[in-house]
C-alpha cells in the first residue's frame, strides 16, 4: 500500500528551519497550585468530571463483555464492550446503596452486577434484576434506575471518556490533532504494554515534565548526541500543543562538532530498542555515499520492523527519526512515530502531593495479526521503565518538595515552555479564576 507522506509541507520539519514556538509571554504561575488542597478540590469539581480524559486502549476491551474500570482520584467510570461490539461508558456506581460495580478489568461479563446486594443491569446500563423487589414499592421502575452515562469515543486505538455528557464531542474537544496525525494511520497501532507506577508529586508535575524539551540537557544528557532539542518547533491550538523533534542528529547545546558515532551510540543508549539494539558498543554500519547517519538510523529501524512484519518503506527518514509530541488537556501527552507511539497519562491521586504516573506503549501491527487483550501491570519501581522514563520520574519527588518550601511563591516559566502556561491558562477558564493570576515575568 502507497502511502502519502506529507512531511509538514505547512510546518518546519527540516533540520534548517528554526523553532516557531508560538508568541508566548514568559509568566510567573503561582506555586499553590501544586500544593493546595484547595486548589486541588477546585479541580476535582470543576475540571475532571467535565473533561474529555483517556481511560484505556481498545485492546484493553476488544470482544463483547470486555470492561474496564478508569479511575481519576474519586471519580470512577466502566467502559464496556456491548453484546452489539460498541463501546459504552457508566459511572462505576450501584443506583441502589452507591457501591462501585467493578473493579479492574476483565472479560466475559453478560451484564453487570454489584457485588453488594446483586442489583444487575445489561451491558446497555438497563437495570435488569432487582432481589427482594417487593420492599421496594411500586414506584421502583427499571427505566428510571438505568447506570449513569458518561459519554465515550475513541481516537485511533485510544479511548477517552467524559462524564459531562453535555461536553463537546471527542471530535471538537481534539481540535487539529486528528488532521495533524494522519500521515501515522494510528488505527494500525495496537497496545502491548500499560504500566501503572504511583509517584509522590501533583499530577501537574508530571504532566509539564512532557511539555518541553528545556529539561533534556539537565536529566537526559545521554540523549544530547542524537536529539536537536534547540530547533524543536511547537505548536498550540486552543486546548492541546505539539512539539516536533528530530532525532538521529546532535543537540546544538553541545557546542562541537559530533561525529557520526556519537551520533549512533546517544540513539542506541536513549532508545536502540527501536532499531532492536541494546549495545552501545555495536559499531555503526557503513554510510552509504549521499547519506547520512540519520539515514542509517532509519534504515536500521525499517528492517527491525519489517522482521516483525510491518513495512515503513514508505516513511521517509525525516518521518522515522522525527517525534510528534502532543500535549492535549489537561493531562495526557501522546508520542507519535512511525513505528511506536506512547500515551502517557498524569492521573491525581488521593492527596494534591500524589499521583499516578500511566505508561501506555503502542506498535504498529503487521496486516492480519493477532491482537491479545492487554491488562494494566502495576509498577512501583521507575527503574523497570527504562532510562529515559526512570529518568523523568526520579525527579518528581524532588521537584513536589522544592513547590513546598515557603520563600517560592511563584514558578518562573519561559515562553520555549508555552505548552505548560497553554495549560494553565487553560486550567483557569475551567476553574473560573477571572482575573488571571499569570503575571508577565519584570511586570
Amino acid at each position: 500500500m502507497t502511502r502519502v507522506d506529507p512531511t509538514l509541507t505547512s510546518e518546519p520539519n527540516d533540520l534548517g528551519d528554526t523553532a516557531i514556538t508560538p508568541s508566548v509571554t514568559p509568566v510567573l504561575v503561582p506555586a499553590s497550585r501544586y500544593t493546595s488542597p484547595d486548589f486541588a478540590a477546585l479541580e476535582e469539581e470543576r475540571l475532571w468530571p467535565h473533561v474529555w480524559q483517556i481511560a484505556c486502549t481498545v485492546d484493553h476491551v476488544p470482544e463483547p463483555g470486555d470492561f474496564y474500570e478508569y479511575r481519576c482520584g474519586r471519580l470512577s467510570v466502566i467502559v464496556v464492550r456491548g453484546d452489539d461490539g460498541s463501546l459504552r461508558a457508566f459511572q462505576n456506581v450501584c443506583r441502589h446503596r452507591g457501591n462501585s460495580i467493578c473493579q479492574g478489568s476483565g472479560s466475559g461479563l453478560s451484564g453487570l452486577r454489584c457485588p453488594y446486594h446483586h442489583w444487575s443491569w445489561d451491558l446497555d446500563g438497563n437495570l435488569r434484576e432487582v432481589p427482594s423487589r417487593k420492599g421496594f414499592g411500586p414506584g421502583l421502575r427499571n427505566e428510571e434506575f438505568g447506570l449513569f452515562r458518561a459519554q465515550v469515543d475513541t481516537w485511533g486505538p485510544l479511548v477517552f471518556v467524559n462524564l459531562d455528557l453535555t461536553a463537546a464531542p471527542l471530535g471538537e474537544f481534539l481540535e487539529g490533532l486528528v488532521d495533524d496525525t494522519t500521515w501515522a494511520h494510528l488505527d494500525e497501532f495496537h497496545a502491548v504494554a500499560a504500566t501503572i507506577t504511583p509517584v509522590q508529586s501533583n499530577w501537574k508535575v508530571v504532566a509539564e515534565g512532557f511539555s518541553e524539551t528545556y529539561h533534556i540537557q539537565g536529566i537526559h544528557s545521554e540523549m544530547l548526541g542524537s536529539v536537536d532539542d534547540v530547533h524543536a518547533p511547537q505548536r498550540l491550538w486552543g486546548l492541546h500543543g505539539a512539539s516536533y523533534q528530530h532525532y538521529g542528529v546532535a543537540s546544538p547545546r553541545l557546542g562541537r562538532a559530533s561525529s557520526d558515532d556519537d551520533v549512533w551510540k546517544s540513539f542506541i543508549v536513549s532508545q536502540g530498542g527501536r532499531m532492536g539494539i541494546d549495545d552501545p558498543a555495536t559499531p555503526l554500519p557503513p554510510i552509504p555515499t549521499g547519506q547520512t547517519v540519520r539515514d542509517v538510523i532509519a534504515e536500521q529501524i525499517r528492517v527491525h520492523q519489517a522482521a516483525s512484519g510491518v513495512d515503513l518503506s514508505d516513511y521517509s527518514t525525516v518521518r522515522i527519526t522525527q517525534l510528534c509530541q502532543y500535549n492535549l488537556f489537561p493531562n495526557l501527552t501522546v508520542l507519535v512515530q512511525a513505528d511506536m507511539v506512547a500515551a502517557i497519562v498524569a492521573r491525581p491521586g488521593a492527596s494534591v502531593d500524589e499521583a499516578e504516573f500511566v505508561l501506555i506503549a503502542l506498535y504498529r501491527s503487521a496486516p492480519g495479526a493477532k491482537v491479545p487483550r492487554i491488562t494494566d501491570s502495576a509498577v512501583e519501581d521507575s527503574t523497570y521503565l527504562g532510562l529515559v522514563m526512570s529518568q523523568d520520574c526520579t525527579l518528581l519527588r524532588t521537584a513536589q518538595r522544592g513547590l513546598h518550601q515557603p520563600g517560592l511563591e511563584h514558578l518562573a516559566i519561559s515562553s520555549e515552555e508555552c505548552r505548560i502556561i497553554n495549560l494553565h491558562r487553560n486550567l483557569e477558564r475551567h476553574l473560573g479564576i477571572v482575573p488571571s493570576e499569570l503575571r508577565p515575568i519584570g511586570a
